[in-house]
């Protein structure tokens, strides 16, 4: 292990785990706002069961199980396999936007997409929905920080990480 894949594996799961803070910090004050604008019965159903169908689509199933894994075990390749170009790009190496198979590629990009496309929409929604909207975002957002953290931990400390870092060209 060198120092370019020390510095390259902390700048990977750095970055990664930075954007996704930022995300939270940034819809949470929009998230709590819905609440200052008064929720009917209806809406808060609404916002109970979004948040719940949140945390399980996107925490559990999106960032436990599929994202977590695969970014620690791409930051644990950075630390064991050092190269210059992957450390210096250690975020986007991480979340697959290059030197990784097609379909870790392509989930990447279209996911990034995607992702864009619908914070556009929700900007459109007015409150309480947007905030109902964030509100669930924020959720599985956090529970993806805290999954990624430990995965990463996980990768990072054990002998063995049973994930593939699902490398390509």
């Amino acid at each position: 292990m060198t120092w370019i894949g020390r510095l390259g594996s902390w700048w990977g799961a750095v970055g990664v785990i930075g954007v996704m803070i930022f995300a939270i910090v940034r819809l949470t004050p929009v998230a709590l706002a819905a609440r200052d604008v008064g929720l009917d019965t209806m809406q808060w159903i609404v916002a109970v069961v979004f948040v719940a169908l949140m945390a399980y689509s996107e925490g559990y199933r999106g960032f436990q199980l599929r994202f977590s894994p695969r970014t620690a075990a791409r930051v644990r390749y950075l630390r064991d396999q050092p190269d210059v170009v992957r450390s210096l790009l250690a975020p986007v190496f991480a979340m697959g936007f290059f030197h990784a198979n097609r379909r870790t590629r392509t989930i990447a990009y279209l996911g990034s997409m995607g992702i864009l496309g619908l914070v556009l929409l929700v900007r459109l929604l007015a409150q309480p929905w947007r905030g109902i909207v964030d509100l669930g975002v924020v959720v599985g957002l956090s529970w993806g920080t805290v999954s990624l953290i430990l995965s990463i931990i996980a990768a990072l400390t054990r002998t063995t990480y049973p994930v593939s870092p699902e490398v390509g060209s």
